[in-house]
Parts: structure tokens; C-alpha cells; sequence
């Protein structure tokens, strides 16, 4: 049928689950009219068609997304006029021909997804856009990569295992607008000469590497980057005073390196920022605004956590940070996301920025960031006072973790007013109150963590917060109900278990002060004769018996005459009072709150270092043990 079309110059049968033979022999070919585009993505193709090789007018080719294997024939490069090819998400292993017989016309060439390996295989000149990422190339970046890249715009090389360092001569490539050597295990420092060519660079990605040293401080005045991602090696040193003459930067992510320094308040002048990582480093002091004129409107995704940043949260500066205050309709934002638009050739080509962040108590790569995605991580700092009120006015807001940090007052009712929120996480503060009712409302919560602070009261019943787990609320003391176990009481919400115990405690400490201080009076005169001590004991032990059944407790009289029960309850007393350090005023009971006993000496006094040897012990025990 094709060959009736005999003007057709271009064929996309993709994503049409269908399965093409590629097997037609060369007979059969010379009726194929000669075409300049063809897309075959997703057609189930295990090898290149034979078709292909006779398409000499061919500019635009895409085998993306099929079950090729093997090796890249050498025909594919001598397709003169071919211009953009794609053979990526296929598993290739190999590319077969000497460079010499490459097409000088070819720009594109997409190879990402597949399973080369070796060493790397150098383009011509001509070459602007280079996609090797996700393979399997375990060599060092070529030294002389930057001879070949005079006309180059996009070079990724990520997620492979280049090591060694990175090239000076990439400092060559004066037209590169995107250098992705992101995920591999590049070690050494960063080139100088490559923060000079951010004059052009508009993405510099060197995520997750093993990159050392400081942050070279050469951004110059013309600073054309939009995303520097260095997140996840082992930089130190300060951030750098130039990054502020990048104005238009877009996305910052330093996190996860070892950089020692303070919060970058003078990055507040770049009103492009969208996106903010600093997590994990070690940055301290406040974050609060200085006096200048910069703002933020456009921050939607803020991450400071697992620093050592302290100090009230500056609730001023969160009213400049617009883009979390205004709801964008979804329908039209869905499809925005941060980007960076490189070239066109047969279609459009874009570096699509990504970020980690902690969703939901897990670790979440957006692999790409839609516009409306919104995120505040404050967690694991040393952030102190009350959560102030202007948070709350960020009604686009998806996540917002202020836990581990000294965090203290009640939970704001403006809660309530963030109506996107799907994720709050609160928890391991000093926050104290009630849980406001109004989280209820949040009907895109599906994640509540507000453990560990000294919240109070009962869980508000009735509502979707009792659908989260126990562990949500846990380390409350005094917080009751459903999902815990402990129930409230009618009139104080206090878990009666808690209640019962401390009334318990209370009686175990009456009783010993009662008895000590009696002691105290009547035993120094008593103790001057032997009759007089036994005539003690016996009244003591008496007067136990009558009171303690009212408490509900039983007691034991141990009798004097049981001298080896005597001194191995006097050795174990002794050895509890030798772990203290200091006076040791043991006159009175001895309280056990764990085993609910009291041992009672009514001969002891104050010494210093010095226990005294009990003439009379008494046990005491509950009815329950």
C-alpha cells in the first residue's frame, strides 16, 4: 500500500500496537517512496527496519520506545541528510562504525534508556544535541570531550558510572546551554572555568556525584543560569556571594552536601526563585528577612530541613512568597512544569527539571515540577516560639513539615484555611492545646503526623482525623481518644489510666512522708534503748495494717527475729543508695513506684557517703501485684 504513495514524505504509526515486519527483503524496498519523517515509536520492533537504509532524503527518524537490540548498524550514519534520530528506551549495546563515517548533518541524536557501555563515543563537531544518559558506561569522561563540542547545546551524560573528574576542556563547549553529568561518581572539584561559562549555561546538573571542595565563587554579572542542581555530593565551604548575579535562576539545590555557612539572604533579590533546597548541610542561625527590597513571589518549593537553623519563624517574610497564597486552576496548570526549552528539530527539546522531597513521611522525586506543586520543609532544625499565623495564608500549599524543631504554642485554627494541603507533619515539638477541629475540613489531607508534643484533650470525634493511625498522636500524654486506646474521661478529657496511676503514686508518696516525718520526731529518742526500738516497730507495723486496707494495699510485718531475710533487704537498699552521689537522707520509706512497695526503716537518719545498717525493714505490696 505505501508504495501507491508514491508523495508521502511523512509516516508515524506510533503508539498503534502494531508490529512491524522488518524482515521485507531488498527487493521489495525499491517501491518504498522516499520520505523525511518517520515515527515508529512504540511498535513492538525488535531490529532497524531494512527499509530505513534506503532512505536517503530521511531528516527526522524515531525508533524510541521498541525492543531493538544490539548494535546501531553502520548504514544509520551514512544516511546524509539524516538530522535528528532517536533510539532511545530501546536496548542497544553497541554503535557500530569508525567515527570518520558519521553524517556531518546529523544534530540530534537521543540514545538515553538503553545499555551501551565501554568507553564513550565522540560525535563530530556538527553535533548540538547529545543524549547518552541511563546506560551503562562505567568509563572517565574523555579529557579532550570539549574538542568536540564546539557547536554542542545539550550534553547529558547522567545516570551511567563515569568516575574521575570533570574535563577542563568542557569549558571549551562556549554554546552549551545544558550539561547534565548528574547521577554518577564523579569525584574532584568543580572546574572554575565552567561557573565562568554560566554565561551561556542555562542548566548546570551535577547531582550525585562524589564532587569535593567549595562551590567556585565566579558567577559572572551576566549569569544566564536558570538551575544549578548540585544536591547530594560533598561540597563544603559557603554558599557564593556571585550566585546572586543570576537573576534569572529558577531552581537552587545545594542540599545534601557539607557546606557551612549561614542562610542566603541575599538570594532574596532573585524574583525568578521557584525553588529552594538547602536540606541536610550545615547552615545555622535565623531566616529571617533583612531589609532589602527582594522578594520571592514565585517560591513554591522551600526545603531547609536538617540544618541547624534557630530562632522564630519570620512570619513577615512569608507574606512575599505569593505563589503559595493563589489557587491556579488545576485543569490549566497541570500540564505547566519548570523547564528549560534547548531546541527544536522535528520537535520541541526541553531539559525537565526534578526534586526530591519528603511526602507524606516518605522520600518523593518529582521527576518533573508542575507549577502548582507547593511545598514547605522546615524539619529537623532548632526552630523555636509559636507556628506563626501568615503560613496559614498559603491556601495552595500541597506539604508542609515543621517537625523536630522546638515549636511551641497551640495548633493555629487558620489551619482550616489550607484547603490543598494533603500532607501536615507536626510532630516532635512542644506544641500544646487541643487539636483544632478545623483540620477536619482539610479534605485532601491524607497524611497527619502530630506525635511527640504535649498536646491535650480529646481527638475531635465524628471527624476524617480518626481515620489516621495511632501512631499520628502518639506521645501526647494527656490527648485521648480514638484512634488511641486511652479513653476520656467525662469531666476533664484525661485518660482515666493516667489519672488512676497518678492518684496511685500519690498515695505511695503520702505514705512516706507521713511515716518519715513521724520517724523523725519519735525514733532518736526511741533508738536509745532496745526495748524502745522493738516497741516502735510493733506500733508501726500495727498502725500499717489498719491504714493501708483503706488505700487498697495489703501489708507484710517482716519480723526481726528473720535476721538473713533482714540483711539481704538491707544489702539490696544499700546497693540502690550507692549508685547516688552525695548526702543520703534515708529516714524515711523507701519508695519503689515500679514494684508498688514501700520498704519502711524507721532508724535511718542523714549521713554523707555513709548507708546506714536498717535494725527493722518492712514490706509493703498492692493487692493487684
Amino acid at each position: 500500500m505505501l508504495s501507491e504513495l508514491g508523495n508521502l514524505t511523512t509516516l508515524d504509526l506510533s503508539y498503534n500496537n502494531l508490529s512491524i515486519d522488518a524482515s521485507v527483503i531488498d527487493a521489495d524496498l525499491s517501491s518504498f517512496p522516499n520520505m523525511t519523517n518517520i515515527k515508529l515509536v512504540s511498535c513492538n520492533l525488535k531490529t532497524f527496519p531494512a527499509f530505513l537504509r534506503y532512505q536517503s532524503r530521511l531528516i527526522h527518524l524515531d525508533l524510541s520506545d521498541n525492543h531493538i537490540q544490539g548494535i546501531v548498524p553502520n548504514w544509520i550514519w551514512k544516511l546524509g541528510n539524516l538530522q535528528s534520530l532517536n533510539v532511545s528506551h530501546n536496548s542497544v549495546t553497541e554503535l557500530e562504525g569508525p567515527l570518520q563515517n558519521l553524517s556531518s548533518s546529523l544534530v540530534v541524536l537521543d540514545l538515553n534508556h538503553n545499555q551501551l557501555q565501554g568507553p564513550l563515543t565522540v560525535f563530530t563537531k556538527h553535533a548540538a544535541y547529545l543524549d547518552y544518559s541511563s546506560n551503562k558506561f562505567g568509563s572517565v569522561i574523555p579529557l579532550n570531550i570539549g574538542d568536540y563540542l564546539s557547536g554542542m547545546i545539550y550534553l547529558s551524560l547522567s545516570n551511567n558510572n563515569f568516575h574521575g573528574s570533570i574535563p577542563v576542556s568542557l569549558c571549551k563547549a562556549q554554546n552549551l546551554q545544558v550539561l547534565d553529568l548528574s547521577e554518577n561518581k564523579i569525584s574532584g572539584t568543580i572546574p572554575s572555568c565552567l561557573i565562568a561559562l554560566s554565561e551561556t549555561l542555562g542548566v548546570l546538573d551535577l547531582k550525585m556525584n562524589q564532587l569535593t571542595g567549595p562551590i567556585p565563587d565566579m558567577f559572572p554579572v551576566s549569569c544566564a543560569l536558570k538551575t544549578i542542581d548540585l544536591n547530594g555530593n560533598a561540597l563544603d565551604g559557603s554558599i557564593p556571594k556571585s550566585l546572586a548575579n543570576c537573576t534569572t535562576l529558577q531552581v537552587l539545590n545545594l542540599g545534601e552536601n557539607k557546606i557551612d555557612d549561614g542562610f542566603p539572604f541575599f538570594l532574596k533579590t532573585i524574583s525568578t526563585l521557584c525553588v529552594l533546597v538547602l536540606r541536610k548541610n550545615n547552615l545555622r542561625g535565623s531566616i529571617g528577612c533583612p531589609d532589602n527590597n527582594g522578594t520571592w513571589n514565585m517560591l513554591q518549593i522551600v526545603d531547609l530541613a536538617f540544618n541547624t537553623f534557630s530562632g522564630k519563624l519570620p512570619g513577615k517574610c512569608f507574606t512575599r512568597w505569593k505563589a503559595m497564597m493563589h489557587v491556579e486552576n488545576q485543569a490549566e496548570s497541570e500540564v505547566k512544569h519548570i523547564q528549560f526549552q534547548v531546541l527544536r528539530y522535528g520537535r520541541q527539546v526541553y531539559y525537565q527539571d526534578s526534586v526530591t522531597v519528603t511526602s507524606k513521611g516518605q522520600q518523593m522525586k518529582l521527576v518533573k515540577i508542575l507549577t502548582v506543586f507547593t511545598s514547605i520543609d522546615f524539619s529537623s532544625n532548632n526552630f523555636r516560639g509559636e507556628i506563626p499565623k501568615e503560613l496559614f495564608d498559603f491556601k495552595a500549599l500541597y506539604l508542609l513539615n515543621l517537625s523536630n524543631n522546638l515549636l511551641s504554642g497551640q495548633i493555629p485554627s487558620f489551619v482550616g484555611n489550607l484547603k490543598q494541603l494533603e500532607s501536615l507533619d507536626l510532630s516532635i515539638n512542644t506544641l500544646e492545646g487541643k487539636i483544632p477541629v478545623e483540620i477536619a475540613s482539610l479534605s485532601f489531607l491524607s497524611f497527619l503526623n502530630l506525635s511527640f508534643n504535649q498536646l491535650s484533650g480529646v481527638i475531635p470525634t465524628g471527624t476524617q482525623i480518626q481515620s489516621f493511625p495511632y501512631t499520628s498522636f502518639i506521645g501526647n500524654k494527656v490527648l485521648c481518644g480514638p484512634p488511641l486506646t486511652t479513653n476520656c474521661s467525662a469531666n476533664n478529657n484525661v485518660p482515666p489510666t493516667q489519672l488512676s496511676n497518678t492518684e496511685f503514686d500519690w498515695q505511695f508518696v503520702t505514705t512516706g512522708v507521713g511515716f518519715g516525718s513521724g520517724a523523725g520526731l519519735v525514733v532518736p529518742l526511741l533508738m536509745i534503748w532496745e526495748k524502745g526500738r522493738k516497741w516502735s516497730n510493733n506500733r508501726i507495723d500495727k498502725l500499717l495494717i489498719i491504714l493501708l486496707p483503706m488505700f487498697g494495699l495489703a501489708y507484710t510485718p517482716i519480723g526481726d527475729d528473720d535476721d538473713d531475710e533482714d540483711d539481704e533487704i538491707n544489702s539490696e537498699m544499700t546497693e540502690d543508695y550507692d549508685e547516688d552521689q552525695g548526702d543520703y537522707c534515708v529516714f524515711c520509706s523507701k519508695l519503689d513506684i515500679t514494684k508498688q512497695k514501700i520498704i519502711h526503716d524507721p532508724s535511718c537518719t542523714c549521713y554523707n557517703h555513709t548507708l546506714p545498717v536498717s535494725t527493722s525493714t518492712h514490706s509493703l505490696h498492692s493487692n493487684s501485684s
